[in-house]
């Protein structure tokens, strides 16, 4: 039993120095699986970002085109961006700081 048990030992301690050297190196070498693993995951991102700039390019492409050949839209871009107003047109403007303010009395308490 102990003869069958040092020839295994042998033998798992031959492929370990014969195995274990090229595999650590598949592994861990400067192109080993850890290194495509982190590109992989690099390109991934890489393509993400290259997505949400398409949407971005397409959107502004699109703005574009309305721009050109949609006048009502570039007539509402105008009044928004540089605050010019259509002909007979009035805007209100508030004051934002007064807005939130409401002054209140209780009927018989002291005024302040």
């Amino acid at each position: 039993m102990e003869l069958k048990n040092k020839k295994l030992l042998k033998i798992a301690l031959f492929f370990l120095c014969v195995l274990a050297p090229p595999a650590a190196w598949l592994g861990f070498g400067k192109q080993g699986l850890v290194h495509l693993y982190r590109t992989d995951r690099e390109r991934q991102l890489y393509v993400a970002r290259i997505l949400k700039l398409t949407e971005a390019n397409q959107a502004l492409l699109d703005e574009i085109d309305r721009l050109g050949h949609d006048m009502d839209y570039l007539a509402s871009v105008a009044r928004k961006e540089l605050n010019l107003i259509k002909k007979n047109e009035i805007i209100y403007r508030f004051n934002t700081e007064d807005r939130g303010r409401v002054k209140s009395k209780t009927a018989g308490g002291p005024e302040n």
